[in-house]
């Protein structure tokens, strides 16, 4: 068996939260990442000496993380959950109870009893109420168990303070909180060093993006976007400034010397995103690595990269070697990321049993590697280092640690940075590479829809004053603007812009990113245009209707498992100025819907007024093509107690003929799966379909209620 090596890379990244003006934060997430994931991440590593790997540090994070450890973060979230209790207004009691729960209550919230109990009470009354309702030693451990779930499983494990306070279970005291706020500094402290004592030991290598995260080929040529997709619709005015790419990433590289004591090697290019451009403009900053998708190499080589059966990979002799990317005398090394892999880290095993998983991961690069034949192989698994552990019971830790020691005793698989990896076997060439980014290797998730294309053309009229006025401003004030412009740029605000993602803080990031252009008029003597204050980010008044963006292959267990797994699914919302029939207003929330290569999946969210009110009830699904389904799902509190299904008007025994074709399941939401064997679809044609929803024999919601879906089952999908 040849020799394989993994190339692990974990990317640390987070928003820049910060609003220079007024020097605050406007949201925790840093914080609470440094206390949970950033050092441990690191540490842990020092029990698995022979295990090598890659961190992607993002200076606009680095930058965060020291000022909450220089003690001069200004955070509203840290004020209140550390301010004593008898001096909480009313407003911050309401803002505490807001703010504390927002985390995964699975496996943090959960994980203590106490904590549980004190969301239950919340949710008695309405907000206002609740916070009066809590009392001082509800509002205490409410404060410390806020904090205490999102700490480091090693302080956990080993910190005889902490170990007690957790212990404690209920009663803290303010003595108690001091003595957590103490802990967490400490954390702060830590990080930053934890990374440059395992890079200087050469366990790891730490590698960067551009300072604050742009797209860096829509930051040099937003028309750019046209090549990986045909057609997208542009903003009005076509943003294209390398000179300010080229900033960010000489930025990236002064701060890394700084805090990691060397130059950067490898870059990974914010959200993976690539183009020819970019990769001269890197060569020519000196670094030395770039890392992407294989979906870009696929297209780009125009591979067929398929999985077989056995866990080789069609195409596995070029995605699993590092490739040389050389155009008008620019060289710089590639490597591209195991999608399948790095999304099963990423969504699927925080499922699984830990060390299940562990095992299933070990083996299946190692089937990946033998796709080269013959020659030794490197699997690159790239994805972020914070996100996803939240989803796993223990923060992912006993998964890792499982994994981390399956490495270091398998004698075939060794585990290696990326420059380490560049060096274990011949590279291939690329004179061109397809635009795109790790997500379906294009740039729709930041730009094209409306939402998008407005903040870009923001960013171009904040970005036109900006050359018209800073050489008038005073040096620093022009230094400032300048930041508060290459802010503007990254890449999250288009991340929460659009239709495919949302979260509970969409007006917090929207206002941020107006106040950030904002800011840099002010600073330059102007004022900020009458568009900017305005919401970006507006709350649907019409049915979306959004096409899914690739395929999916979610678990049909009837729960919302992760979010992660319906991503790249379409999405249809109701309008909400049109009531459900029968007076039954608030039935459903959202319908999603994608396929697989094999399958069609639906998954219907009802709302928790429904499902109290009716705790009873059917789903009927129709799906149309050259024949007609209909299934009939009967859902009791207990799940799904009942099922009908008819392939034209004839009634298919359930047990018998469908097998595992079809797959129904409820318990909070309605997910389904049908085979498209089952019905004889084409899958390279087009399906529409219909959902309703009945109770006591009456229809309550016809969804849509203009007309039918459809889904086009198209090869621009599952080419690659």
């Amino acid at each position: 068996m040849p020799q394989t090596y993994l190339m692990l890379l974990w990317h640390m990244h987070q928003p820049f939260y910060k609003d220079l003006a007024q020097n605050r934060y406007a949201l925790p997430w840093v914080r609470l990442h440094a206390l949970k994931d950033y050092f441990g991440m690191v540490a842990m590593l020092r029990d698995f000496p022979t295990v090598h790997m890659t961190f992607n540090m993002v200076p606009s994070l680095v930058t965060q993380i020291q000022d909450y450890a220089r003690e001069t973060a200004v955070e509203r979230d840290y004020e209140v959950a550390f301010k004593p209790v008898v001096e909480l207004t009313e407003g911050d009691r309401r803002f505490l109870l807001e703010s504390a729960f927002q985390l995964n209550h699975e496996n943090l919230l959960n994980r203590y009893p106490r904590f549980r109990e004190l969301w239950d009470k919340s949710q008695t009354n309405n907000r206002a109420t609740a916070a009066r309702l809590f009392s001082v030693h509800d509002l205490l451990d409410l404060q410390a168990l806020s904090q205490l779930a999102w700490f480091d499983e090693i302080y956990l494990e080993s910190d005889p303070q902490i170990k007690k306070l957790v212990e404690q279970e209920r009663g803290y005291s303010e003595d108690d909180k001091s003595m957590l706020h103490s802990k967490e500094v400490e954390i702060f402290k830590r990080v930053l060093g934890e990374y440059k004592a395992a890079s200087e030991r050469g366990q790891i290598e730490i590698s960067t993006s551009p300072f604050y995260h742009p797209i860096l080929p829509l930051l040099c040529d937003s028309n750019i976007a046209l090549e990986s997709h045909p057609g997208v619709r542009l903003p009005r005015h076509h943003f294209q400034h390398p000179e300010d790419a080229r900033d960010q990433l000489q930025a990236a590289v002064k701060l890394h010397q700084e805090v990691f004591g060397n130059k950067p090697r490898g870059l990974w290019p914010s959200e993976g995103s690539v183009s020819d451009e970019v990769l001269s403009l890197a060569a020519e900053e000196g670094f030395e690595w770039a890392a992407t998708d294989e979906g870009v190499l696929g297209l780009s080589r125009q591979l067929d990269l398929s999985r077989r059966s056995d866990g080789t990979v069609v195409g596995g002799a070029e995605l699993y070697r590092p490739h040389v990317f050389s155009s008008d005398g620019h060289r710089i090394s590639m490597l591209f990321r195991d999608h399948q892999l790095s999304d099963l880290v990423g969504f699927v095993y925080s499922r699984m049993d830990p060390h299940a998983a562990a095992a299933d991961l070990h083996r299946r690069i190692k089937a990946a590697g033998n796709s080269t034949a013959g020659k030794p192989a490197v699997v690159s698994v790239i994805l972020d280092g914070e996100n996803a552990w939240e989803y796993y019971p223990k923060n992912g830790r006993e998964f890792l640690k499982s994994f981390y020691g399956l490495l270091a005793s398998d004698p075939e698989l060794k585990a290696v940075t990326a420059t380490e990896a560049l060096k274990v076997t011949d590279p291939g060439l690329l004179t061109h590479v397809r635009p795109g980014s790790w997500i379906n290797a294009n740039f729709d998730v930041w730009i094209g829809a409306d939402e998008d294309n407005r903040a870009w053309d923001l960013l171009w009229e904040a970005r036109d004053f900006y050359a018209q006025h800073t050489s008038k401003a005073k040096k620093k004030t022009a230094q400032l603007a300048q930041q508060e412009l290459w802010i503007a740029e990254g890449s999250d605000w288009c991340w929460w812009y659009g239709p495919e993602h949302s979260s509970a803080n969409d007006e917090d990031f929207d206002l941020l990113y107006r106040t950030h252009l904002s800011n840099l008029y002010r600073m330059l003597g102007g004022l900020p245009t009458d568009a900017l204050a305005q919401p970006i980010k507006r709350p649907s008044t019409t049915a979306l209707n959004v096409s899914p963006t690739g395929l999916i292959q979610p678990r049909i267990d009837g729960v919302v498992t992760n979010y992660f797994e319906w991503l790249g699914a379409g999405l249809y919302r109701p309008d909400p100025r049109f009531g459900a029939m029968h007076g039954a207003s608030g039935v459903w929330e959202a319908l999603y819907y994608g396929f697989s290569r094999q399958s069609f999946f639906l998954r219907l969210d009802l709302t928790p007024a429904f499902l109290k009110a009716e705790p009873e009830f059917q789903v009927r699904v129709n799906v149309e093509d050259n024949c007609h389904a209909h299934i009939h799902a009967s859902i009791a509190p207990t799940g799904v107690v009942g099922l009908n299904v008819w392939k034209d008007d004839q009634l298919l025994p359930v047990t018998q003929a469908l097998g595992d074709r079809l797959q129904v399941a409820f318990q909070r939401i309605f997910e389904l799966r049908m085979d498209f064997s089952l019905m004889g679809y084409d899958p390279h044609k087009q399906i529409r379909f219909q959902v309703s929803i009945w109770a006591n024999e009456l229809p309550l919601e016809v969804i849509p209620q203009e007309d039918w879906l459809s889904l086009g089952l198209t090869d621009e999908l599952i080419s690659w």
